[in-house]
């Protein structure tokens, strides 16, 4: 189907929800009754509701090991934004300030334990959300020139950004916690050791690295092992920003920095590693990438990947779905399975798993220290010239996460893989 096509009917269905959600106050009742019989039978732990002065309890505030969370409702349009969209609707309600909770992460991991249900809540008027949003979604597919625009779209929003939350080394990827008292300076640092002891290069050795975000890991496996390092990344901020720090380190005659698409890539690595970039891909382009990496070992040669993964169980619905992140957060963004990495390698690669970690727990408490970092400085955030909806976003966007890996609807690993 051509993107023109797909634009024509995105638009009749846009269409048809509008005319949907015509009738204001008279469907967010109906919706608001909808929501309020949804969490009538809400299991795995309570939620107060609070709106215009008056306040409502679901489910059991007595289970030991459940989830309690407070929700405060100022427009009843945040019922109908729900009902019709699912997590987009929620973010977008949360967005515009249509509802609030002192506890995002407890809030999503709440209805995490109650996905099922909360899946069928809109019936067919969310059936034809989920249609837009799906067309929407194809028009952000990873072409090599979808895949600049959407990576533009999210890791160029400005260095500035991203350092009112990050670690000092700009590591935007799960960090490894060798304690859970840890700081995150310490287990970003901790993380790249470890990188670097699976990927175990030797000095002189040629290391790819595909996805260098900021330049934090090229540099340190440069300077740990002595090894050369080519990194790309179409990102025009990282690249600008990684080429500064490998020449402020001395480090030109042992790190390059590419602003080239993997499939770009050229020459023969003794190591390769990619951290967070396969969500990138997109499932259709899942092949060949893992065999353009394949393709880019020497025989013996050894690969690393860390991922954001899809639990099997649910990999073909979310595949084949929309949801807050891909809509606000990373277009064109596809989660896979461990499964479907595994089965792409194995029908496409010479690749074999040699050791694999799951490493969810510790993005969850990433995620926890990112959030804290990016309310501390929200004024700063504000002072680049974002907006009260952009910040209300972000907040959603990392609650969303953190809440996602705690009650294990998505999931992270550490796969090291050798070229046979």
């Amino acid at each position: 189907m051509k993107a023109d096509d797909i634009a024509v009917k995105a638009e009749n269905v846009r269409s048809l929800c509008a005319e949907t959600s015509a009738g204001g106050g008279m469907l967010d009742r109906l919706a608001r009754r909808s929501v309020l019989s949804f969490l009538s039978s809400l299991a795995g732990g309570s939620i107060r509701l609070e709106e215009a002065g008056a306040s409502h309890q679901f489910g059991d505030p007595s289970l030991e090991d459940g989830i309690h969370a407070k929700v405060s409702v100022s427009d009843n349009r945040a019922y109908r934004m729900l009902l019709l969209n699912d997590s987009i609707g929620a973010g977008e309600a949360y967005m515009a300030g249509y509802w609030t909770s002192p506890d995002l992460t407890a809030v999503v991991r709440l209805f995490c334990r109650n996905l099922p249900r909360l899946q069928r809540l809109g019936g067919g008027p969310a059936r034809l959300a989920v249609v837009l949003q799906s067309l929407r979604h194809r028009l952000s597919a990873n072409t090599p020139a979808g895949s600049r625009r959407n990576i533009h779209a999210h890791y160029d929003l400005g260095n500035e950004l991203f350092a009112t939350f990050l670690d000092e080394r700009m590591m935007y990827s799960s960090a490894v916690f060798p304690h859970p008292a840890a700081d995150l300076d310490t287990a970003s640092l901790h993380k790249l050791r470890l990188i670097g002891d699976r990927l175990a290069p030797a000095t002189g050795d040629r290391v790819l690295e595909i996805g260098t975000g900021w330049g934090g890991l090229a540099v340190y496996l440069a300077e740990r092992f002595g090894c050369r390092v080519t990194t790309t990344t179409i990102s025009q901020e990282q690249y600008a920003h990684a080429r500064k720090l490998v020449r402020g380190r001395g480090l030109e005659g042992l790190v390059t920095v590419l602003d080239r698409d993997y499939r770009e890539l050229e020459g023969r690595y003794d190591r390769l590693v990619s951290v967070e970039m396969i969500e990138a891909v997109g499932h259709r382009y899942l092949p060949a990438y893992l065999a353009r990496c394949d393709a880019l070992l020497v025989p013996g040669g050894r690969m690393l990947l860390q991922a954001i993964t899809m639990p099997e169980q649910r990999y073909e619905t979310a595949r084949d779905g929309v949801d807050f992140i891909q809509r606000y957060i990373f277009p064109g963004g596809s989660l896979p399975s461990i499964e479907s990495i595994l089965h792409a390698t194995g029908k496409h690669t010479s690749l074999q798993m040699k050791y694999l970690e799951d490493i969810g727990d510790h993005y969850a408490l990433t995620l926890r220290h990112w959030q804290r970092r990016f309310l501390d400085n929200s004024a700063r955030v504000r002072e680049l010239g974002f907006d009260d909806r952009f910040v209300r976003m972000w907040q959603f966007y990392l609650g969303y996460c953190e809440g996602g890996f705690l009650e294990r609807a998505i999931g992270a690993a550490q796969m090291v893989m050798v070229k046979a």
